[in-house]
Order: structure tokens, then sequence, then C-alpha cells
């Protein structure tokens, strides 16, 4: 008899990514455009029936949001006020579940990117780290004493608040909650925005990268100190740039100043795959709570 496979379903706001397997070594993926949610959930299920079949397991879901975690609630498994108006209020988790007929794990994008490192990545063995993700928004998942990091809602380390001094950086942010949150400083649009030109047009040298190194260096001066995590992973567009982390590093050690250890900066070992993959730990998560 075939053994067992998992479900992995990255949802994103521009493509979803499906992959079944078991780990890195085994996955077959497959991605498509986010159009309408009745449509491409249609296909994710699709791909999971034919790829998988009787052999699926169980689905993990790592979705963009805001999403609603909380087991209890009606709306368990919803993606809720989101700024992509047709998926506001959307049924994710209970629509695969049904129509699969298995377990489903759930969670944010970021929170399933950062499992994935953990148990297969950059974070193996560690238990306080956070994943960011630095491209058309920016996201944060963390792990603390072990365990992923929620709350009354999830991390939403994208809209935290940091200094903007309008004299050096007079663009207004390009949030549209929040205009200079972290997000609307310096995601992906931001810099397109403020530059007139694409990230991957600026050239290393470019004062961008000295501008946007403060500002995710802020940011992660602010998670050091109160979550004392020992590593951050920086992943996504933006962070395609090797000199970024250096910029960043010395950033960091500056705003510190030594007061406390700067913790590590660096690139998920997973790359593009970590959500992917840690929505596929998601999945093996929920199968193995059914069973214990």
């Amino acid at each position: 008899m075939d053994s067992k496979v998992f479900g992995g379903l990255e949802a994103g706001g521009t493509k979803f990514v499906c992959a079944i397997g078991t780990g890195p070594d085994d996955l077959e993926t497959i991605q498509f455009p986010t159009t309408g949610p009745s449509e491409t959930i249609a296909e994710a299920i699709r791909f999971f029936r034919e790829k998988a079949g009787p052999r699926l397991a169980a689905v993990g879901i790592g979705s963009f949001g805001p999403v609603n975690l909380h087991r209890g609630s009606l709306t368990y498994g919803f993606i809720t006020s989101t700024p992509k108006l047709a998926w506001q209020n959307t049924d994710l988790a209970g629509a695969v579940g049904r129509e699969l007929g298995v377990p489903v794990g759930f969670d944010t994008d970021v929170n399933a990117a950062a499992l994935g490192e953990r148990r297969w990545g950059a974070a193996r063995e560690l238990t306080d780290f956070v994943y960011l993700t630095v491209g058309t928004g920016i996201g944060g998942g963390g792990f603390v004493n072990g365990h992923l990091l929620h709350g009354t809602l999830h991390p939403e380390m994208g809209h935290i608040r940091i200094p903007h001094d309008l004299s050096t950086d007079p663009f207004p942010g390009c949030c549209p909650f929040h205009g200079d949150c972290l997000e609307g400083l310096a995601c992906g649009p931001a810099m397109d925005a403020r530059w007139t030109k694409s990230a991957r047009e600026l050239p290393p040298g470019h004062p961008a990268w000295e501008l946007e190194a403060r500002y995710l260096a802020l940011a992660i001066n602010n998670w050091a100190c109160t979550l004392s995590a020992e590593r951050f992973l920086l992943g996504g567009g933006v962070m395609q740039q090797p000199q970024l982390f250096d910029l960043i590093r010395q950033e960091l050690a500056r705003l510190l100043n030594g007061y406390i250890a700067a913790p590590e900066v660096m690139p998920p070992a997973l790359g593009s795959r970590a959500g992917v993959l840690g929505s596929l730990a998601l999945g093996q998560q929920a199968y193995e709570g059914l069973r214990s």
C-alpha cells in the first residue's frame, strides 16, 4: 500500500503554491495565480485529489491575512479583513477540509514559513527566532520558547511604528491603513514609489539600500529587545540583495550600542520553499494531533 503523504498550501495574495510530500526531498509542487476565491480554492483541491488521492493524510495551509486562528470561533480558518476585497470573510480552511475529508492545519503564511525553517531550515534546534518576509508587504512570524507566537490575532510585524525622519526621507509611506509604518516605508512598493524604479533595478551602491537597512534594523532592534530572539531570518523579494544583510547587521549593532548582544541576521535556508514546506509541516501537525 502506498505510504501517506501530506499537502501544503501556501495561499498568497498573488499566487497559490500547492505541494504534496513528506518534506524537502520528495516535494511535488504547482503554483497558479490567486484569482477569485471559488476558482482558486477549486484549483488547489483539484491538485491534491489528482496528485495524492487516498494517500493524502492531511493538509496544512499558510495563508495571507488577516486570518482567524481561534479554534473555538465560528469563523476559524477564515481570511477576514484582507485588503483583497473579494477574499474578505472567505472560509479557506473549512472549504479545503470539507472537500478533501482530511484534517487541516491553519496559520499565517509567515508563521508557516517560520515553522518550515525550524523543521528543515536555518532555525533547527532554536527556541526563539523570527522569520520576516520583505516583499510586496512585510510580515513576520516568530517562535518564542519553542512555540509559534499567537495572541488575540497573530503577529502583524509589518505594521509596527518606527522612527521616520521626514527631513531625510520625505516619502509619506504607502500603507493604506497607517501611512509610514514599517511596511509603508520598507516594502517593495514603498521602494518603487520612493525611488521611481523597481528595487530590482537599483544598483548595490544606491542610497536606497542604506535607508532600507536602517528601517529594517530599527524594527529588528525592537523585536530583539522584546522577544529576545537569537536569530532573524529575512526572506522575500527585497532581500535578494546580498549587500543588504551586512548593512542591516552594521546598523543593528550601532542601534543596540552594546546594551545587548546583537542577534544573528541571515537569509532563510529554504529560500522560496519555506512557506510551502511550513504549510506541509502544519498538515503533519494536524494529522499527529488527530491521532494523539
